[in-house]
């Protein structure tokens, strides 16, 4: 007879799937569909829209932690799989799993959906194996799947990706590689020695900096769209202008200071600055 497994060894398999990091992709997607719709969408919706994202993002984190495991074993040894609380062998299996899962859960939506699905896990699955080390490339896949969500949301409702869905799209994608090219200046030590040829590694701080402060700079020049479109309503443009200022602010204070203390402040920033983003097109759309 197999003994239960133990609570710890339950608890290890959550933590790899960072539910936390899949639940607010899961909800992104939610918000994307309230967006374009107006209102709370129907039951179906919100449900298969968010699976679909929830299970690509959980299957997305096991692939990173598998590839990263010997890099774990040293700096996170911590972790389910260098900690030896979930093998190599399970944690594929399970990663496999909630690939199927994700584009089954895409299925009832439409065949888009199920497109998007499998194409979203290639670019996922092409950064864990190849895209880390590239550099902008590869930041701008790792942008690609903390935006999709907002895709998934547009197709759930109206089976077609309209401004609004659009706008948020590329908002969440260029503050994103924003984000990224930060992160790679604080990095820039530990990529030094994983051999990843961020631009802060190659082309130096400033010039990361600069181009950091571009990808903040260009969401501030759409996220008018939406409102003047008609799509959302005045309480997004309202909350909005908070975000806009936000990203204006971050750009100047990494221009003026890179530093890794400074890019970590910025890097933490820029999440803020999306969240309110987030918030912006959820009351815009439910008050329009």
């Amino acid at each position: 007879m197999t003994p239960p497994k133990s609570p710890y060894k339950i608890s290890a398999y959550v933590k790899i799937i960072r539910p936390v990091n899949a639940v607010m992709m899961g909800l992104a997607v939610i918000v994307g569909e309230v967006a374009i719709s107006g209102g709370i969408p129907g039951a179906f919706q919100m449900l298969f829209g968010f699976l679909v994202s929830f299970f690509l993002t959980a299957s997305a984190m096991v692939m990173n932690d598998i590839v990263d495991i010997e890099i774990d074993r040293i700096n996170a040894p911590d972790r389910p799989l260098p900690s030896g609380a979930v093998s190599k062998n399970a944690a594929t299996t399970f990663g496999v799993l909630f690939v199927f899962f994700g584009v089954l859960s895409a299925v009832p939506i439409s065949t888009y959906a199920v497109i998007l699905a499998i194409f979203t896990f290639i670019i996922s699955l092409s950064y864990n194996l190849h895209g880390k080390k590239l550099g902008l490339p590869g930041n701008m896949m790792v942008a690609f799947c903390i935006a999709v969500p907002f895709l998934f949301g547009g197709i759930a409702v109206s089976n077609t990706i309209d401004v609004t869905v659009t706008v948020f799209f590329l908002l969440a994608f260029l503050a994103s590689v924003g984000r990224e090219i930060t992160k790679g200046i604080a990095d820039i030590e530990g990529d030094r020695i994983k051999g990843i040829k961020t631009i802060a590694l190659v082309n130096g701080s400033k010039t990361a900096a600069l181009g950091a402060a571009i990808f903040y700079i260009l969401p501030v020049l759409i996220t008018p769209i939406p409102y003047i479109w008609g799509n959302l309503s005045i309480f997004y443009l309202l909350i909005v202008l908070i975000v806009d200022a936000g990203f204006v602010y971050s750009s100047v204070y990494i221009m003026r200071n890179q530093s890794r203390e400074a890019a970590l402040k910025v890097k933490t920033q820029a999440r803020i600055w999306m969240l309110l983003a987030l918030v912006a097109f959820f009351v815009g759309g439910i008050t329009r």
